[in-house]
C-alpha cells in the first residue's frame, strides 16, 4: 500500500530516519514472566523468565523459547525447542529466528525503501488491545533507544494459543472407529507500524513440530499518494479518478539452525524429474536426487524443488537425521535488485551478517551490504537459512478502510525429527514401518 514516511500523524521525522541509519543495536527488552506453569520436565534455562516463553499444549508437545528486542529487526527469538509426547528431552531447533528485512520498491520507481533498517520498523512496535491476544498473555517490551522517550515501554509482544483444526484425521478398520485430534499451536505475534503499514509479525509453533512465520501487511492506503497517474496503478474510489501507487513487500526471514544443539548442519536440495511412460508401462516415472548443498548457494524456487537442513549429530528413534524441511509460501519473485532475485540463500555464519539488505554492521572494507554478496563460494559448517518471500500489492476498493491483511511468509517443517507422527495414538503405536 502506499505510505507517506514522513507524516507527523505516523510519527517520522527527518531526524528520526537519520538515527536509524547508525549502527545497530543488540539489546533486549523487558518483560512479564510468560508462561502458565508446565507438566514437562524443564531443562536448564538459557534466559531469565522474563524473557522465557514456555507452553505445554493440551496435546502434549511443549514449545520452549527465549525472546529479546532489537532496535531495527523488531522481536527476536532465541534457544528454540520442541518437546513432543514420547521424548524425553527438548529436540533443539534454531539457535535464532528473525525478520532479515523488508523491503518495499515502488513500481513508478520514485520511491524504495528498507522498512526494518530505514524506515523505523523496531520502533513502531505497537500496544495490543487485551482483544487481540485471547486467552494469552500481553508482555511489555522495551524499545531500545526509544524515537519517543514515552514509549519506551510497549504492552507489545502477544503469547497465546490457538486450535488450527484437524492434525489428523483416519478411519479405522473397526466399525465407527475414527482417529482424529484437533491440533493446537502456540502463537507469538507483534504489531510493528511502518508510515501507513501496521505490521502483524507472527510466528506459530505446532504441536506437530512445524514452525509457520508471516508477515501480514495491513492498516490504511495513504490518500496522499493516490497519484499513479502513468498507468501503473489501480483506480481506488469512484470513477477513475485517484490511482493508488503499486509496489511490492519482499520480506526477508533470517534462520540460524541449531539442531540438536550443534550449528554444523547440512544443506540438501532435492529435484524431482517427470519422465514419459517407459515401454511396458502405463503411466509417467518420476525420479527425485538428492544434492549435498556444500558451498554457499542462491537458490531458486522450482517445481519440485525442496531443501531441508539436516542435523549433524542427531538422529530418531528410527536411526535416521533428523531435519527440517524449507517450505516457502506464494512468492512474487522481485528481480529488480540482485538481493530479491533468489528466493532463498544459504551463508556460512557471520555474527555481522544481520540484514539482507541495507546491511548496519560495519562488517569491514569490502565486505557487501547484502546477502547476495556474501554468497561467494564458501564452504558450508555452519550454515545460515535467508527465505525471501515477495508479494505483488497492486490495490484495490476493498483495501479500503481499514485494509484486510495480505499474509506472506513460509514453514519450516520435522522430517524425521521423530520417528512417528508425535500426536500418534496409542492404539496405533506399534504401525511403524511395515506391519503385518
Amino acid at each position: 500500500m502506499p505510505v507517506i514516511r514522513n507524516s507527523r500523524a505516523r510519527r517520522r521525522t527527518a531526524l528520526a530516519l537519520a538515527v536509524a541509519g547508525l549502527a545497530a543495536g543488540t539489546t533486549t527488552g523487558a518483560g512479564p514472566a510468560a508462561a502458565q506453569p508446565k507438566a514437562a520436565p524443564a531443562p536448564a534455562a538459557e534466559c531469565s523468565a522474563a524473557y522465557r516463553i514456555e507452553q505445554k499444549l493440551s496435546t502434549g508437545t511443549t514449545w520452549r523459547m527465549c525472546w529479546r528486542y532489537h532496535k531495527e529487526a523488531g522481536l527476536v527469538l532465541e534457544h528454540i525447542s520442541y518437546q513432543p509426547p514420547g521424548e524425553s528431552r527438548p529436540i533443539k531447533v534454531l539457535a535464532t529466528a528473525k525478520l532479515g528485512q523488508i523491503h518495499v520498491p515502488y513500481d513508478d520507481g520514485k520511491n524504495e525503501y528498507s522498512d526494518l533498517t530505514q524506515a523505523g520498523f523496531g520502533q513502531g512496535l505497537m500496544d495490543l488491545a487485551p482483544g487481540e491476544c485471547p486467552g494469552g498473555t500481553i508482555k511489555t517490551v522495551r524499545v531500545p533507544e526509544a524515537w519517543d522517550p514515552s514509549r519506551e515501554n510497549v504492552k507489545g509482544l502477544c503469547t497465546t494459543t490457538r486450535s488450527r483444526g484437524h492434525a489428523y484425521r483416519m478411519q479405522g478398520d473397526a466399525a465407527n472407529k475414527v482417529f482424529q485430534k484437533q491440533g493446537k499451536d502456540l502463537l507469538v505475534y507483534t504489531v510493528n507500524q511502518v508510515g501507513w503499514y501496521e505490521y502483524i509479525t507472527e510466528w506459530r509453533f505446532q504441536d506437530d513440530g512445524t514452525i509457520n512465520m508471516n508477515v501480514g501487511a495491513t492498516g490504511t492506503l495513504a490518500p496522499e499518494d493516490y497519484d499513479a497517474g502513468d498507468g501503473r496503478g489501480w483506480p481506488i474510489g469512484k470513477g477513475a479518478k485517484d490511482y493508488a501507487t503499486s509496489h511490492s513487500h519482499n520480506v526477508f526471514w533470517r534462520l540460524n539452525f541449531n539442531l540438536d544443539g550443534s550449528s554444523k548442519g547440512k544443506i540438501e536440495q532435492y529435484d524431482s524429474k517427470v519422465s514419459a511412460p517407459a515401454a511396458g508401462r502405463p503411466a509417467p516415472s518420476n525420479k527425485t536426487t538428492r544434492t549435498p548443498v556444500t558451498k554457499e548457494l542462491a537458490g531458486d524456487a522450482r517445481n519440485m524443488r525442496w531443501w531441508r537442513v539436516v542435523s549433524a549429530t542427531g538422529k530418531n528413534k528410527d536411526g535416521h537425521d533428523r531435519s527440517y524441511e524449507i517450505v516457502p509460501g506464494p512468492s512474487a519473485t522481485y528481480p529488480g535488485r540482485g538481493y530479491t532475485k533468489h528466493d532463498v540463500y544459504f551463508t556460512e555464519y557471520n555474527k555481522c551478517e544481520q540484514f539482507a539488505s541495507d546491511n548496519l554492521p560495519n562488517c569491514g572494507a569490502g565486505h557487501g551490504k547484502s546477502v547476495d554478496r556474501w554468497v561467494n563460494g564458501q564452504a558450508l559448517k555452519h550454515p545460515v537459512v535467508w527465505v525471501n518471500i515477495g508479494f505483488h500489492h497492486i490495490a484495490r476498493d476493498e483495501d479500503q478502510q481499514p485494509m484486510p491483511v495480505h499474509w506472506q511468509g513460509l514453514s519450516i517443517a520435522p522430517r524425521d525429527v521423530t520417528a512417528m507422527n508425535p500426536l500418534t495414538p496409542r492404539e496405533l503405536a506399534d504401525q511403524n514401518g511395515h506391519v503385518e
